[in-house]
């Protein structure tokens, strides 16, 4: 039995039962651990609520710049999108929380860590996984996986031990939020051939209301990392709220994904990611522009790889920290500037700009001043070819299929 347990606090019916469960069922001193990524709470308040409850201590730990940097940061350079669509909101989050877990435990002597993760979602494993990829001796305890109590039962058990939790009726929608973007599910979502509700979202305007103008803005860029918007440097954390209240503003970042989690069941999920977004569209132009050709086409497998190791909860696992150095490798000369178009839910490059450009003018262009050798390309398509000519004349042409031609049928 553990003496000490550092839980992952958010304030919320399942952790706040958490802790007098966590008493009851271990005999143990709860010490509570919030960790601030944006999520848009009053952490003061969830702090109180943790000790009133029954926690021995409380951190709250701001983390908003070091979960861009240390995090985010990294996943952009990958251009990492779970199954081309999911930015890996939470995904991302979970290792950060996981070594503040790690950090808060050995600095207290507990013996384990807690979380209030269900048997059937993914975070249970991002944070199982990472806690012990940091400190393997921890035992982690999921009390959710434990007891037996339905929502209902939780209800009446925080009710019959003076845990105060919120009001379950105002919303059916369970939410998870950080800098990085809005997730959303439950409730009418859970039917994925109804659209989702205007109530569902928070940051993003109906990109039928949005302004009927577009808005522009210019993101700079050094060996991959966004450092500024229109020419004002500023840290990854403001400018990543920047781009969400501007993206939001023109219904930038609207995702609806029915996605294949972990634990092997599909699940529709709404997000809300307009920075996250905006970012990943103005990353890979840029590289579009000073990446080598092959390695702009050999990178994309590794960004799907990527993403998935990220969403399975592999975060410290020794492949998604090689292909990080593959990728910051390739990071070396993406620096310059993009600028980006908004307009009614819809972001799009339109211009782009690098002193590593390997766009050469006088190369494309048609005009006098061009500088390409056309001479050349008889003698590269000969040897191009030459495999397949070979080929042919050894076991004769590839036949052609034959195609029916629709006629009058005379």
């Amino acid at each position: 039995m553990a003496n000490k347990v550092v839980l992952a606090y958010s304030g919320g019916l399942d952790t706040s039962v958490c802790i007098k469960w966590l008493e009851e069922r271990y005999q143990a001193q709860v010490i509570a651990l919030t960790v601030d990524v944006g999520q848009g709470r009053d952490l003061d308040a969830i702090r109180e609520k943790a000790l009133k409850t029954g926690a021995v201590a409380a951190y709250v730990v701001g983390a908003q710049e070091e979960f861009i940097t240390g995090y985010c940061w990294p996943a952009l350079k990958a251009n990492a999108v779970y199954e081309g669509k999911y930015p890996l909101t939470a995904s991302l989050s979970r290792p950060l929380i996981a070594k503040l877990l790690v950090d808060v435990a050995h600095a207290e002597g507990a013996t384990a860590v807690a979380h209030g993760c269900t048997g059937k979602g993914n975070d249970q494993v991002r944070f199982d996984v990472s806690v012990a990829s940091l400190s393997p001796d921890l035992k982690v305890i999921a009390p959710v996986r434990e007891w037996p109590m339905s929502r209902h039962e939780e209800m009446e058990y925080a009710m019959a031990h003076s845990i105060p939790v919120p009001v379950t009726k105002g919303t059916p929608y369970s939410v998870d939020q950080n800098l990085w973007g809005r997730s959303i599910e439950c409730g009418p979502l859970e039917d994925p051939w109804v659209e989702a509700p205007e109530d569902v979202f928070e940051w993003t305007s109906d990109p039928g209301q949005a302004p009927g103008a577009p808005e522009y803005v210019t993101i700079a860029f050094h060996q991959g990392i966004p450092t500024g918007l229109d020419g004002r440097a500023m840290p990854g954390s403001e400018l990543v709220a920047e781009l969400n209240a501007l993206g939001g503003r023109h219904g930038v970042g609207r995702i609806d994904h029915v996605e294949n989690r972990l634990v092997g069941i599909k699940s529709r999920e709404i997000y809300e990611c307009p920075a996250a977004v905006i970012l990943l569209a103005a990353h890979r132009d840029l590289e579009s522009l000073n990446l080598p050709r092959e390695t702009a086409q050999f990178k994309p497998g590794l960004e799907q790889k990527y993403a998935e190791l990220v969403y399975e909860g592999l975060w410290y696992s020794p492949l998604r920290c090689a292909i990080q150095a593959f990728v910051d490798k390739t990071q070396e000369t993406i620096t310059g500037e993009v600028r980006m178009k908004l307009f009614r839910g819809f972001c799009q490059a339109v211009g782009r700009r690098s002193p590593h450009a390997l766009y050469d003018y006088q190369l494309a262009t048609y005009d006098a001043a061009d500088s390409f050798r056309h001479q050349s390309a008889a003698g590269f398509i000969d040897i191009w070819g030459l495999p397949t000519r070979v080929y042919a004349a050894v076991n004769g042409p590839k036949p052609v299929p034959s195609v029916a031609v629709a006629g009058d049928g005379r």
